[in-house]
């Protein structure tokens, strides 16, 4: 039986996984970029060497996006990536309805490496991991003499005691050692697993799934984090949010619908200092010196409610080792004029609302009710056009209801070579409203912010909020207005 013939692996895409081919537009493909800056030119023939390593451990990665009656599916191929040097704005679109394409590229520009990733494939954490090994897979063939032995490996990978693992409050972080030779599966899907049917009890850390744990347990606290609070957090139910006039960020569209991203770099530990003088994580942090600086910038114009949607690792409460999308979504916000509003106060409360939601028990509760809806036999009968055009009013809504959305991968280690060859490490994502991305790698944090719109008034507040509170912060802009590229051009 030739290749062509052969039957191949499909699954249907997960809960977390639906509304990206839905909602996907011009403006916004769902595609996100994570990027590693290296101490030497890239070698694009020892990079494709070292990706075709990485995709052979990544069958996931093998699969192409096909439509059914009733939803989308995952489905094998047999394509083959190849590296391409950057010729076009990030995070252009991946997924295209009439052709049978890899759901990811691999880029690289003079020292950055660069990995896309159609969203509806994975989510941050799946894409680190192929990242990192493709990192090491690379850097071993660039520098044969500095390759490790296989147990200074098994002890450089994330998990292990002199590698802890990074916060697990965001969407990305490791959860855990993974095995030296482990192979990412296409049909492995971690929400049927934990949340489809009967309630099933949350795993203890001594649990051995085969398939989901195999060393994957919860994410250990770092430094940076542990300190935050000694004591539990109130477990409450969330009080059901009265209609509030939300602030969102408008200005004025980017001409070829490329998303205007801005880098700011700094020192991590300069910033991780700020969250813990104010008690909070950092990611809360950052959300709220972002709602300040859009007072900053709209002063006369701000509506009182800010709101933020922050993604949540899955895996840190339900062990997975799955590179498909397991995370979940919390949103937070804040309505100024009502008491303290400063950034210190604002990002307490917003660290206090995100701990009520971020437990174990509130997140199951709520992806059983939304596998619940799922399978429905209403839903499931109903054919996949209707489905698209009902997720993207949904998405719609959503949008309409955040000011911003929030990322943060935390903080990352790679296997030597890479960790020693690898510097800046970045991620920002698509957008339809401003985004931030939080990365950080070898003492330096970088915070991606994306956004629809030429105007950057409150990226520029943001750089000087923190300028202010002397942290050193350095900017990159690329252009993207005809004005600024005729400037380049010129």
């Amino acid at each position: 039986m030739n290749a062509a013939a052969r039957r191949r692996h499909w699954v249907r895409l997960d809960n977390a996984s639906n509304i990206f081919p839905a909602a996907r537009s011009d403006v916004d493909p769902k595609v996100f970029r994570m990027s590693a800056e290296l101490d030497h030119e890239v070698d694009p023939a020892l990079l494709q060497d070292a990706l075709e390593e990485t995709f052979a451990r990544f069958p996931l990665y093998h699969a192409v996006l096909r439509r059914g009656v009733f939803w989308y599916y995952l489905q094998d191929s047999d394509l083959h990536p190849q590296v391409e040097p950057e010729t076009e704005h990030s995070c252009a679109p991946l997924y295209q309805a009439d052709r049978r394409t890899l759901l990811f590229r691999v880029l690289h520009h003079r020292r950055r490496l660069s990995l896309e990733v159609f969203h509806a494939l994975s989510d941050g954490t799946g894409a680190l991991w192929f990242l990192t090994d493709l990192l090491t897979a690379y850097t071993r063939r660039r520098f044969p003499d500095q390759a490790p032995t296989d147990a200074a490996l098994i002890e450089a990978r994330p998990g292990s005691p002199e590698r802890p693992d990074p916060p697990p409050e965001a969407v990305g972080t490791h959860p855990g050692a993974r095995a030296a030779e482990e192979v990412h599966e296409l049909t492995t899907d971690s929400f049927a697993h934990y949340f489809r049917r009967r309630r099933r009890r949350r795993p203890a850390a001594d649990d051995h799934h085969e398939e989901f744990s195999r060393e994957a347990a919860p994410a250990v606290l770092t430094v940076e984090e542990a300190d935050v609070s000694e004591e539990e957090p109130q477990k409450r139910p969330s009080p059901r949010r009265p209609r509030r006039r939300i602030h969102r960020v408008r200005g004025t569209r980017t001409p070829d619908n490329r998303p205007r991203v801005i880098e700011l770099t700094m020192p991590a530990r300069a910033v991780l200092g700020l969250a813990k003088a104010e008690g909070v994580a950092l990611t809360m942090y950052l959300t709220a010196l972002f709602f300040e600086a859009i007072r900053r910038a709209d002063p006369g114009d701000a509506a009182p409610t800010m709101t933020a949607s922050v993604p949540v690792n899955l895996r840190q409460f339900f062990p997975s080792t799955s590179a498909r999308n397991f995370f979940a979504t919390i949103r937070v916000e804040h309505t100024y004029g009502r008491g303290d509003d400063s950034p210190g106060a604002v990002a307490r409360a917003l660290q206090e609302a995100f701990s009520v939601e971020a437990t174990p028990e509130a997140l199951e509760r709520k992806l059983h009710r939304l596998q619940a809806v799922e399978r429905l036999p209403l839903a499931r009968i109903v054919p996949r056009p209707l489905k698209d055009l009902l997720l993207g009013l949904i998405n719609h809504a959503n949008n309409r209801a955040l000011t911003v959305a929030i990322s943060n991968l935390g903080r990352v280690t790679l296997p030597e070579p890479a960790e020693s060859h690898v510097g800046r490490m970045l991620f920002h994502v698509s957008a339809v409203r401003p985004q931030f991305c939080a990365m950080s790698h070898d003492g330096l944090l970088t915070l991606s912010f994306t956004a629809p719109f030429v105007e950057t008034d409150h990226v520029r507040e943001y750089a000087a909020l923190l300028t202010e509170a002397g942290v050193e912060v350095t900017v990159a802009a690329p252009r993207v207005s005809e004005d600024e590229l005729l400037e380049f051009a010129t």
